[in-house]
């Protein structure tokens, strides 16, 4: 991982948005990304500048928008400068953590609701 990509996953493992990091996605491997969301984080680099390296960036995203996800860029200079400005847009762009399910009653509690429905019925 480079620098910026470093600061940013300790950024994002801080606000626990559950992001992998380094993760394949068909025959990518993506920088990081939301799977829920279906958000990709791209940090580039200056290598990314490049004429080719901006055709690659485009027919990677391209065929991940394809498969349903949405693709965000950063500017790697920007994620060193600021780092938690970035994160705090990639919260926001994964919104609001879902909420917490209710916890699990085990088979007796579904047996039981079953029984009533059976019996009322």
């Amino acid at each position: 991982m480079t620098l910026p990509e470093r600061l940013l996953w300790k950024a994002l493992r801080a606000l626990k948005l559950n992001v992998r990091r380094q993760a394949p996605i068909g025959r990518f491997v993506v920088d990081f990304v939301h799977h829920e969301s279906r958000l990709v984080i791209e940090v580039d680099g200056p290598h990314h500048d490049s004429p080719e390296a901006q055709a690659a960036d485009a027919a990677r995203t391209a065929w991940l928008e394809g498969q349903g996800y949405r693709v965000r860029r950063y500017p790697a200079k920007r994620v060193i400068n600021d780092w938690a400005a970035v994160a705090e847009e990639i919260r926001s762009e994964i919104g609001s953590p879902p909420s917490q399910p209710f916890p699990h009653q085990g088979g007796r509690a579904l047996w039981r609701a079953r029984h009533q429905w059976v019996r009322e019925n």
